[in-house]
């Protein structure tokens, strides 16, 4: 039922900013009033002169269907009798210095498919959801006490149909949701959904926050994916890019004639670099609108997570901008108060509303307390990507074996800060576009001992501290970085090879998952110790992950020199086994590796009580497990 006045109390609460369920609201919402089925159109634009409502129904008329204003809010509203779930439509905005422009609806939950630009009243029926048992048990069971690996992709281009068109929503549950289980991923993370107009931006240049891309099909369609995963035991994260957005003009740039949306001075609203805009996160009702667009997500699709792009880009008021391009806050410094107070009320009320969604943060500086609690001065995420362990690791696996001698600080000093925050470990898409090359042609040295340099990283990837996510591609070894305008090269599995790289991300996602030495509370210290980290002549370093349940040892040598009778420090007798061997020939490489039982030595070595002569395969990892 409504009215074609909004509310006091739902206005009031909206221009205070704490109005949870503004997607009820603010749109367009079908409704039964005086007998009529019809929608009740709702904006706001509170500098506008006048506001109407055109689209399919009327012919686009703009005289036809007026909204009257509110009272003092801003906001404008009206009934429009016999419009029916499936209309197209915008507002047309006539600003006050008389031109009329047409902009899509900012509360939009359907959109029409690019390069159209029109909002669609969506059809809020009853989807048959299917996962509460998954919802239950996300709730009741804390994260850091599951494993939790990420497999991240672009929907586009996963994979597409012989004539080259992408994968609608239901064709990705069908193909997408087995092919990551058989993988043994916890999560899917999908780069960004919301509507967006150009494909090259990949979404992260957002004009629809509350509607599902229709690239790929309908919102029903996108809820039948996530209640797929669900059932099928797989949870969903979304990018969510609240730092800036694009200037397309039917989209949320001075959508009233005013800088609505984003601050009217450049140095404050603007990224030159993007070319995008930069929200204003002091005015209540738009800080309403981006919470508002991250709850929606999380109810109106079950989404299990979301992860917020470029939040050092709203941290720093000084970010990516020359001396004398940008302002300071009040007490003259470069942090940007008003979006730390959004980023806090955004996962307080997430977290809240939600119990068990994660917010990770993709936070590319050393700001601190990104993941800490708030009443401790924290942002309050769960977990920010560790850009330092990915850069660091990458440079040194592109260095010749010859000189990581030199350069052993790059696997070793992240150790001094892995635990100062809760940190999720990304090989993500930033990293094979824009010339930078695919994971495997980053790797030095010729083809066999680049395709052993990817097996040492994935190895070592899935046994250090942190969660884990990988994008796309990188489970079978691409060679061609990755483009939004094709699939992944998928014949390359026709090669043993690359078949083997597979097999290794399955086998490293089943030894995680077994041992709750690599993920249980894999955020504190207590989980980690150092065997040996100083030999860097041999470029050699071994870790001991542990918990209650179990004990591994981990050990890896950087160079394509095998290295036999290694001596390795062990912290209990008995037997040792060796469960996982990057060098298997299972996996593409030389099989050098040692006997499936390994008797423990009563000899103290590398600070340990044990220890046990190991044959070290060239540019491989072993990973011993303790037999009690």
């Amino acid at each position: 039922m409504g009215t074609d006045l909004l509310s006091d109390f739902d206005l009031h609460l909206f221009s205070e900013g704490h109005h949870w369920h503004l997607y009820n609201v603010l749109g367009a919402h079908p409704c039964h009033q005086g007998g009529t089925d019809g929608v009740r159109f709702s904006v706001w634009a509170p500098y506008a002169s006048g506001v109407s409502v055109v689209g399919s129904f009327n012919d686009w008329d703009g005289d036809t269907h007026p909204l009257r204003r509110n009272g003092g809010y801003g906001v404008w509203s009206a009934f429009v009798p016999g419009v029916h779930p499936g209309a197209r439509y915008q507002f047309a905005v006539r600003t006050r210095d008389g031109r009329c422009q047409l902009r899509g609806d900012p509360m939009a939950q359907q959109t029409e498919h690019r390069p159209g630009t029109a909002s669609v009243v969506a059809d809020r029926g009853h989807f048959p959801w299917g996962d509460g048992d998954w919802l239950n048990r996300r709730a009741r069971e804390p994260w850091s006490h599951r494993p939790l690996s990420i497999y991240e992709l672009h929907p586009g281009s996963w994979r597409h149909h012989g004539s080259g068109r992408w994968l609608n929503w239901q064709e990705l549950a069908e193909q997408l949701v087995p092919y990551v289980l058989e993988l043994g991923f916890t999560h899917i993370e999908l780069m960004p959904v919301t509507e967006h107009p150009l494909d090259e931006s990949w979404g992260y240049q957002t004009t629809g926050y509350y509607a599902p891309t229709a690239r790929y099909g309908s919102p029903d369609d996108f809820r039948a994916l996530v209640n797929a995963c669900h059932r099928a035991g797989l949870g969903v994260i979304l990018d969510w890019v609240p730092g800036h957005f694009p200037d397309d003009p039917h989209g949320l740039a001075r959508f009233d004639g005013t800088a609505l949306y984003e601050h009217d001075d450049p140095r404050l609203g603007r990224h030159e670099g993007w070319g995008t805009l930069v929200f204003n996160y002091g005015r209540n009702e738009v800080r309403n609108f981006l919470i508002g667009s991250a709850l929606f997500w999380l109810d109106a699709y079950h989404v299990d997570g979301l992860r917020v792009d470029a939040v050092a880009s709203m941290l720093y008021l000084d970010y990516d901008r020359p001396p004398g391009d940008w302002l300071p806050n009040l007490h003259g410094g470069r942090e940007n108060l008003e979006a730390i107070g959004f980023l806090r009320e955004l996962n307080n009320l997430c977290h809240q509303r939600f119990p068990g969604v994660l917010m990770i943060a993709e936070e590319s500086t050393s700001w601190p307390g990104v993941t800490h609690p708030q009443e401790t001065g924290g942002l309050g995420f769960d977990l920010k990507w560790n850009m330092g362990w990915m850069h660091d690791t990458l440079d040194y696996l592109r260095l010749d074996p010859i000189f990581r001698q030199y350069h052993h600080d790059r696997l070793t000093f992240g150790l001094m800060y892995a635990f100062t925050e809760q940190f999720l470990l990304p090989l993500s898409h930033d990293e094979v576009v824009h010339g930078k090359g695919s994971l495997l042609a980053k790797m030095s040295g010729d083809r066999w001992q680049q395709r052993a340099n990817l097996r040492l990283l994935l190895t070592l990837q899935f046994t250090y501290p942190g969660a884990k996510l990988l994008f796309m591609g990188g489970e079978f070894g691409q060679w061609r970085e990755w483009s939004e305008r094709r699939e992944l090269d998928w014949h390359l599995l026709a090669d043993s090879d690359h078949a083997g790289f597979q097999r290794l991300v399955q086998d490293l996602n089943r030894v995680y998952a077994a041992h709750p030495a690599l993920y249980l509370d894999g955020c504190c210290p207590e989980t980690f110790r150092w065997i040996d980290c100083h030999d860097s002549p041999q470029s050699v370093i071994s870790f001991l992950r542990q918990s209650d349940e179990a004990r591994l040892v981990v050990v890896f040598n950087f160079t394509p020199v095998p290295r036999r009778g290694y001596r390795i420090g062990l912290p209990a007798g008995g037997v040792w086994r060796e469960c996982l061997n990057s060098d298997s020939a299972y996996y593409g490489g030389s099989n050098l590796g040692n006997a499936y039982r390994l008797e423990a030595e009563d000899v103290p070595w590398m600070s340990q009580p044990y220890s046990v002569t190991l044959s070290l395969p060239p540019l491989a990892a072993l990973i011993l497990e303790h037999q009690p």
